[in-house]
Formats: C-alpha cells, structure tokens, sequence
C-alpha cells in the first residue's frame, strides 16, 4: 500500500473539526474523514491541540458475596436510575419539540435566550440551557440586560426614522450617502458609525437604487490555443480516477465577505476527490485542488480534468501543473453553463445544504467549517441517487476495493 499524502489545508481543517465538535474522539473523526488514528492524534500533536480522553460510564453490578437484601437494594438503584433518565429525555424530547417550531426560522443565539425566556414556566432553565447548547451565565446575563436592549431599540428606531427620510427624499442614496448626509446634517454634532448605519439599513430593508449585477466567477479565455471540449457533456466514467470536473463558487460570508471553493469531482462516483479554500480566486487556488486530489488518488496519470474557461483554469502556471501530473485538460464553451453541469450541480447542492435557506455564513471561519464538515459527510455518508444511494466512497469501494484502496 502507498503512502498516503495529505495537504496543509486538509490537516488544518482536520485538526479544527475534532477541536470544534464537542464529544468528538479521535476514532470517530479519523473514521469520518477516511484516515488513520496515527495520523490525526499526530496532527493534533503537532497542532498543540488537547486529546480528550473518551467518556466511561460505569454500571454497577451483582458481586459474588451480594445478599439477596443488598441485590433488592441495588435493583432499586438502578430501576430508580433508569426512571430518572427516563424522566430526562422525556424532558428533553418536549423540549426539542417546542425548539422544533421555534427555531424554524433560524437558531441564532438571540433567538435560543428568547426560547428559554418564553419556556422557563414550563421547564426548568438549567435543562432547557443543556438542551439548546447554551450557557445558563449568558442567558441570564441577556435577561439582566433587558433594559439596556429597550433604549437601544428605541434609539436604533429614531435612527431609523431619520435614515428613511434621507432616503425618502432621494431613493439612490446608499449606506455611504446616507451616513454622510446624517453626520452632516441631521446628527450635526453626533457622529453615527457607519456600521450601525449599515445594520439598521439592513434591518428596515431600506435599500438604495442599484443595478444587481451577477457574480461571474468565469472569466472569457484569453489563450490562442484552449483546451479542447473532450466530454461533450458526457458527465460519467467507466472507472474511477479517469475523468474529473472541477470549477470555482464563491462562498459569501460576514459584512460582504467572500471565501472561494475550487473543486475536483471524480465523474465515476461523484466523490470530492481534491478541494481548495481561500480568500481569492488566483491560479494557485485551482492548482491546491488539483494538487490535493493526485495526493488523494495517488495518481491522476492518464485522467482529463473537465472546467469552464475561466482564466485560473487556461493560466499557463495550471497547464504546466496539469502537464507534470499527467493530466488532459479539457474546457467547455465560453458562458455555457450546461457544458460544465455536474460542478454546477455540485456548487448548488453543496450551498443549498450547508446554508439551509441563509444568505451567508457569519464569518470566513463559519463558512470554511460548515463546507469541510458538509464535504466529508458528502463524500463518506451522504447517499447519492447517482451512486444508487450509497455514499460515493462506498460506491467506489463496491467498484473495486483492491484497487481503490490505495486510493481512498
């Protein structure tokens, strides 16, 4: 068997998702992510990141020497212990039915101290805290902090007043001209973040003229000799490691914010074979996904890689890459959308998932740990109607398990 090779991004992404999820074991996470115990517990190691010792719930027992008096005594114990968790996830199962229809809307920190205030007639506030993952200090802290919230509101909604008569006497003013003509105007003397002008435009939906334009992640070729079309919209493969598509989505996140995802799919099984995350959308962000998945397969010799002409993927530093790997490139037509469908498809479904109805992340952070945990889900768990729903690793594995080994 080869050695496996893992890129920087992917350890830190590793290392980060064991250190994020609570109650996470290092056998867990390893199995998840298709890697060895060895290999994640040195990562964590080299990261500085402490190794949780898993969680041991001793159940007591007959001894050898118990008396029928003292069996009695125990039984009643344990049948006393197993009412009490009975009790408790009763407790917890009405809970989360309530949080159920309350949080259809969105769980947002607010939104959980709200639930526990309109619910603590019924349950206990403790309980209700454990439930919804939050701590008792902060919500009582939020509840302390009632009368600081009112005058807030009602200074935000005096605010509000003043920004929509600026804008009610001229429509195309936006966040800046807004800001300006309050500072110098109405507020003479006072001067008004534009951040603060920023969330109370946001939050009255007053917006100023503009003319939405589409964010174009494509970009025409510019090269006099591009790659040819060679799967013709052909999205499938015989074998795995033959064929692959990739392409760019922009991941929109914080106060205007954009993180970018670049891809390679493997056409066989629909797995994530190679991916990229950064803050820019430069020629080395394809190459990381390109380079990252011949470090997942081993190999990428004799296999086409399928994009768009946008200019990371025709920049001559890729073709070079794509050259020394023993890649065939291959392009579809200029703003044809369709002849790079499976990407396309991959992009939506993997937004539409993960942001689950929002319009962005709330930070690059959030953003880069909701896709790496949604990817590793996709990739070992999520059942894929393409793949007879079986997750696409294990459609691989059905294919060949010899052969694929090496590969996983």
């Amino acid at each position: 068997m080869s050695k496996k090779n893992y890129t920087d991004e992917f350890r830190r992404d590793a290392v980060a998702l064991y250190r994020d999820t609570d109650g996470a074991t290092i056998a867990g996470i390893a199995t998840d992510l298709g890697i060895s115990h060895g290999s994640l517990t040195a990562w964590l190691k080299n990261a500085g990141v402490p190794i949780r010792k898993p969680r041991t719930n001793p159940v007591p027992g007959p001894t050898a020497e118990e008396t029928p008096e003292q069996e009695a005594a125990r039984l009643r114990s344990e049948l006393a212990q197993v009412k009490a968790e009975k009790a408790k996830l009763e407790t917890e199962r009405d809970i989360l039915r309530s949080a159920a229809k309350y949080f259809a809307g969105g769980d947002a920190l607010v939104t959980r101290f709200q639930f526990v205030a309109d619910h603590s007639d019924t349950f206990e506030v403790k309980r209700l805290c454990q439930v919804i993952d939050i701590a008792r200090s902060s919500y009582y802290a939020w509840i302390n902090a009632a009368d600081t919230r009112a005058a807030r509101a009602d200074a935000d909604a005096e605010l509000a007043a003043k920004i929509r008569a600026v804008h009610d006497t001229d429509n195309t003013c936006g966040r800046p001209r807004i800001t300006a003509e309050l500072n110098d105007g109405a507020l003479a003397g006072q001067r008004i973040n534009h951040k603060r002008i920023a969330r109370i435009v946001r939050e009255n939906n007053i917006e100023g003229l503009r003319l939405r334009r589409r964010h174009r992640t494509t970009i025409a070729e510019p090269a006099d000799t591009p790659p040819k079309d060679l799967v013709r919209r052909d999205f499938t493969a015989t074998a795995p490691n033959t064929k692959y598509v990739g392409d760019i989505t922009y991941l929109p996140c914080g106060d205007g914010e954009f993180l970018y995802l670049a891809t390679v799919i493997d056409c066989f099984s629909r797995r994530l074979v190679g991916w990229s995350i950064a803050d820019h959308m430069r020629t080395e962000l394809v190459e990381n996904a390109l380079t990252a998945a011949a470090a997942t397969r081993g190999s990428l010799a004799g296999a086409i890689f399928h994009a768009d002409r946008g200019s990371q993927y025709t920049a001559r530093d890729f073709a070079t890459l794509c050259t020394i790997l023993g890649v065939t490139r291959s392009a579809g037509a200029v703003g044809t959308s369709a002849d790079n469908a499976l990407a396309e498809s991959f992009n939506a479904t993997l937004k539409r998932e993960t942001l689950q109805g929002a319009t962005r992340w709330e930070s690059p952070r959030a953003a880069r740990s909701a896709v790496f945990r949604w990817i590793t889900r996709y990739n070992t768990r999520r059942r894929h109607s393409f793949c007879g729903y079986l997750s696409p690793a294990d459609y691989e594995s059905a294919y060949a398990p010899d052969s694929m080994a090496d590969a996983a």
